[in-house]
């Protein structure tokens, strides 16, 4: 059975969502404030996590961070009233899955869990038959043998790139074109930049130097 953290202090909300999700056969465990959903996340191991964002003690941004730092493989959706898009885009940088504003439909709230579930069982099938650099492209997340990497947007935008056209040598030119369109007004020498900091950040050197040209994706460490 998928077990479910659900964070959430309203209790009507609690109530009837976790109805919902009872009724799709999912073990839900119920918990009020951040501080206590992070003991639980301690001593328990979950499929999913929905949390509210203002709640008492630690906020639901906050256990989203500990999710992310001891529990990498686990979703997690942002289920709150607050739309603004300062909080939407903190929530986003702590690779949350979804973002979800209150009121919700009990229904919309249950295909959005089945999609992020789906979307992590297939990841770990893939896991199991390949082992090193896979990238997550709806959630702009990279991860080296299940391990999040801490890449900018712009690194991950460069090395997914790169590695979707493995066979291509890329002039810096076109990456630029590729990762900022046309907003981008500079030198040309940011590539290199942040090929210099992808090569720290990724285990291997998957980004090969095509000297007179720019740059390919190593395809012998695929």
């Amino acid at each position: 059975m998928i077990k479910v953290l659900f964070l959430e202090d309203e209790p009507t909300i609690m109530e009837v969502l976790t109805e919902y999700m009872k009724l799709q056969q999912y073990d839900v465990t119920q918990v009020e404030d951040g501080e206590a959903a992070i003991h639980l996340l301690e001593e328990n191991s979950f499929d999913l996590a929905v949390l509210d964002i203002m709640v008492p003690n630690k906020s639901g941004l906050e256990v989203l961070q500990y999710i992310r730092e001891f529990k990498p493989d686990m979703g997690a959706i942002m289920l709150t009233a607050i739309s603004d898009e300062q909080t939407q885009l903190k929530a986003f940088n702590l690779y949350a899955d979804d973002y979800v504003i209150k009121p919700v439909s009990p229904l919309i709230l249950l295909k959005r869990m089945e999609t992020i579930l789906r979307r992590s069982k297939y990841f770990e099938k893939k896991s199991d038959k390949i082992d090193g650099l896979y990238l997550n492209e709806d959630a702009y997340q990279a991860f080296y043998d299940n391990s999040p990497l801490q890449l900018t947007l712009s690194e991950f935008l460069l090395l997914q790139t790169l590695k979707k056209e493995s066979g291509r040598a890329f002039t810096r030119e076109q990456l630029i074109l590729r990762i900022f369109n046309e907003d981008y007004i500079g030198n040309d020498r940011i590539i290199d930049a942040h090929v210099k900091n992808l090569r720290k950040k990724l285990p291997h050197n998957y980004i090969k130097t095509v000297i007179g040209v720019g740059y390919q994706y190593n395809q012998a460490l695929s």
